[in-house]
């Protein structure tokens, strides 16, 4: 997945138009359930399961796709 397909997804779950590559998931008002959210839309688009660490390190679009790409290669 690169890096707009995750940011679709941010979009999606934060309900925000304003994501982009280095946005913070948190910075946005994310929380711990829209994280799951984000990483269940993650894992139904890729077939890739993250866990909530790998989110906790990752949390940009930018970081989060360079983290799928890391697994799927």
């Amino acid at each position: 997945m690169n890096v707009d397909g995750v940011i679709d997804i941010f979009r999606r779950v934060l309900e925000t138009t304003e994501v982009h590559a280095d946005s913070d998931f948190f910075e946005l008002g994310g929380d711990s359930l829209l994280a799951t959210r984000i990483l269940s839309g993650v894992a139904r688009a890729t077939g890739v399961e993250l866990s909530f660490d790998d989110f906790l390190l990752a949390p940009t679009p930018d970081a989060l796709a360079k983290r799928l790409g890391s697994l799927v290669a």
